[in-house]
């Protein structure tokens, strides 16, 4: 055997060699590697959407939680105008009903004083009329004879007069 053939180079093998490793390689490159290429571009493509969307989807969420926050801070402020209004109605409300109560408690009070002094009055004359009646008897009895009305009248004028001094 020829050692030296087995370890030298053969320009036709080489060539051959050579021509089989391209094409092996071109084979390669079209089935293999351009498809695995394509195949992660579109991931690559498809996980830059993902991306951007998810971006897209977080600034719509801040958005969206700014406007809530918003709307909460308008609805909270309106509650507040709610209530101080409310509020305000209320004391509004009770100064009139107090003030009502204060004029009829007033007019009460001075309906009082009036009925008071009609009956004071009433009794009064009332008292008159019975200590006329009885002076007008008790001078008949000490005088022994009639009185006249003239002087009767002038009798109950007296006694009241005096009865009014006293008190």
């Amino acid at each position: 055997m020829d050692t030296q053939g087995l370890v030298g180079i053969v320009p036709w093998t080489l060539i051959a060699q050579l021509c089989n490793l391209f094409i092996q390689l071109w084979l390669i490159k079209k089935f293999l590697l351009t498809p695995v290429r394509n195949i992660l571009k579109k991931r690559q493509e498809m996980t830059d959407a993902k991306i951007q969307e998810a971006e897209q989807a977080k600034t719509e969420a801040h958005a969206i939680k700014a406007e809530y926050e918003q709307n909460m801070l308008a609805a909270k402020e309106k509650a507040n105008e709610i209530l101080a209004s409310a509020q305000k109605t209320a004391d509004n409300q009770a100064e009139v009903i107090l003030q009502e109560a204060n004029q009829q408690a007033a007019q009460l009070k001075a309906k009082a004083e009036r009925e008071i002094a009609q009956e004071k009055k009433k009794a009064v004359n009332e008292l008159k009329n019975e200590i006329g009646d009885i002076a007008v008897e008790i001078a008949g009895k000490v005088i022994d004879r009639e009185v006249k009305e003239s002087d009767h009248e002038k009798l109950i004028d007296d006694f009241i007069l005096n009865i009014g001094n006293e008190s």
